[in-house]
C-alpha cells in the first residue's frame, strides 16, 4: 500500500530553527509499524532524521511520539490501524531538541522526586526476605507494568498547562511503593503528592489512560492515591 508519510522537523544545529514537516510517499505493508516507516525514511531518504528507539517491542518505552495527534510508542502503532496517511510529531510539553526527541529530564527529575524504590531498612523475621500474600502483591501490580515512556504525562491536559505537575507517570509510580505492603515510606511520598504541584493537579481527563501503551488504569491509580491523602488509608 502506499503511505502519505508526514514527519515534524526541527533542527536549530542545521538551520531549521522552525519547526516545519517533510512529506514522504512510501510503499508498505498493512502490518509494517510506524516505527519501520521511519526507519525507512532514516537509512534511504534523510540521515539527519533523529528519534529515539531501542527495543522496537514496546518495552524499553524510547519512541514515544504523537502519531495522527494521539500518543504512542511507534514500535507498537501498525500502518492498518492508523492508515495510509500519517502524520509524526514528538510528545507534547517538553522542549524540542531535535525533530522527535525532546528533552526528558524534567520528566526524570518528578520521578526521581518520589523516591521510586523499595525503602525499607528492617531486617526480616527469618533474615532472608520479605514476604507477601498474593492479595498484597495484587493492591499494586498494575503500576509495576509502567515503562517511562511519557505517553501518559504527555497526554495530559494539566501538564501541558503547567510544566511543575509532577505529571500521571510520577504518580502511578508513587502508587507502586505507596501500596507495597513491604515499604515504609509511603507517608513520605504522599506529603510530595499532597503539594500544589502534586496529584491534586490531575483533573480527571482521562488521557493517561487512553495513551498507556501498557494499558495500565493510570486514572484509577491517581484517584487510590488521592484516597489515600484524604483518608490516610491504604488498604
Amino acid at each position: 500500500m502506499e503511505v502519505n508519510l508526514r514527519i515534524f522537523r526541527y533542527n536549530p544545529e542545521a538551520g531549521r530553527n522552525k519547526p516545519s514537516y517533510d512529506n514522504y510517499t512510501l510503499e508498505a505493508d498493512p502490518t509494517d509499524r510506524v516505527l519501520d516507516l521511519l526507519e525507512l525514511v532514516k537509512s534511504y531518504h534523510d540521515g539527519t532524521l533523529s528519534f529515539r528507539r531501542s527495543c522496537a517491542h514496546g518495552v524499553c518505552g524510547s519512541d514515544a511520539m504523537r502519531i495522527n495527534g494521539r500518543n504512542y510508542l511507534a514500535c507498537k502503532v501498525l500502518v492498518q490501524d492508523v492508515g495510509n496517511n500519517i502524520t509524526v510529531e514528538p510528545i507534547l510539553g517538553m522542549q524540542i531538541i531535535k525533530d522527535m526527541i525532546v528533552d526528558m529530564e524534567p520528566f526524570f527529575e518528578s520521578y526521581r522526586s518520589i523516591s521510586p524504590f523499595l525503602v525499607n531498612d528492617e531486617i526480616p523475621e527469618d533474615g532472608k526476605e520479605r514476604l507477601q500474600t498474593i492479595e498484597q502483591r495484587e493492591r499494586f501490580d498494575d503500576t509495576t507494568k509502567c515503562i517511562l515512556c511519557a505517553a501518559c504525562t504527555t497526554s495530559c491536559p494539566s501538564f501541558w498547562s503547567n510544566d511543575e505537575f509532577v505529571g500521571p507517570a510520577t504518580i502511578v509510580n508513587a502508587h507502586r511503593f505507596i501500596f507495597d505492603s513491604r515499604d515504609t515510606a509511603p507517608e513520605k511520598r504522599l506529603d510530595i503528592l499532597n503539594e500544589e504541584s502534586g496529584a491534586w493537579k490531575c483533573r480527571t481527563a482521562f488521557n493517561c489512560t487512553q495513551a498507556c501503551p501498557r494499558e495500565i488504569h493510570v486514572t484509577q491509580a491517581i484517584a487510590e492515591v488521592k484516597n489515600a491523602l484524604t483518608t490516610g488509608r491504604l488498604d
